[in-house]
């Protein structure tokens, strides 16, 4: 069974789009979304619509809770705020009851061990990032409950770190083959606002049978998607960013 799983859109309809252009032609079984669908983009709608009509599963990303209004984020900065309170005042009644719907995690059937979640599985309501080995082995308490690859979102970066019950190394975030006397935590990048110096929009692929995990990019209409940012009053830095890849 091949996995596609893809995150953070971030109502980037464009990026989006490409991406399920790209997964067309990867002979995907079913998708799974990471989460923060919204926040930040021009069309917080027409993603969800599309991620609901694709994904099998979608979790809850911590832009997704506060839009929907499951968590208090009164100390974001300023213009993330201000994108959120658009994004609640334009999501539709179906899509707001969507994303009041969505599960911290989830651990897909027949994946062999397959976890899904948006942040840091150590403490999933928090939503804390993973950027470093570190952070990743803040996970080894549960290392048992992890999954033989946990796949995450959040941090915008592609990254590999793969853990023992003792220790955590970090690998390039490139295409791997999965050691079965290892577990596996990766973040899969961003659909629509990547921050690891490269614009264009991150996919992956995960084949359940010959245990191999893929990364993918693709670019898409940047210009586009930027022009809808600001169509919507957000911030102009959220378009700026689509541009510059961090």
């Amino acid at each position: 069974m091949r996995l596609g799983i893809f995150s953070d859109v971030h109502a980037n309809l464009e990026a989006l789009s490409a991406v399920f252009e790209a997964f067309r032609h990867e002979h995907i079984d079913v998708y799974y979304c990471l989460g923060d669908t919204v926040g930040y983009g021009g069309s917080p709608n027409e993603c969800a619509d599309l991620v609901r009509d694709k994904a099998k599963v979608t979790i809850l990303g911590n832009h997704d809770a506060a839009v929907s209004g499951r968590m208090d984020y009164s100390y974001y900065y300023e213009a993330a705020r201000h994108a959120l309170d658009v994004h609640a005042s334009m999501i539709s009644k179906e899509n707001m009851e969507w994303l009041k719907s969505l599960p911290y995690d989830h651990k897909v059937e027949g994946g062999k061990e397959v976890l899904l979640c948006h942040g840091s599985p150590a403490r999933l309501e928090d939503f804390e990032y993973i950027f470093a080995p570190e952070q990743a082995s803040e996970c080894l308490p549960i290392f048992e409950e992890l999954g033989h690859i946990t796949l995450i979102g959040h941090s915008h970066l592609c990254k590999v770190f793969a853990l023992t019950p003792t220790s955590v190394e970090e690998l390039p975030s490139g295409d791997f083959q999965l050691d079965k006397d290892k577990k596996y935590i990766v973040s899969v990048g961003s659909v629509g606002q990547p921050r690891d110096f490269d614009n264009r929009a991150s996919y992956t692929i995960f084949d359940t049978e010959k245990q191999r995990f893929e990364f993918r990019r693709i670019e898409y209409d940047i210009e586009m998607a930027a022009e809808k940012v600001l169509k919507a009053k957000l911030n102009p830095h959220f378009a700026h960013r689509l541009v510059s890849g961090q």
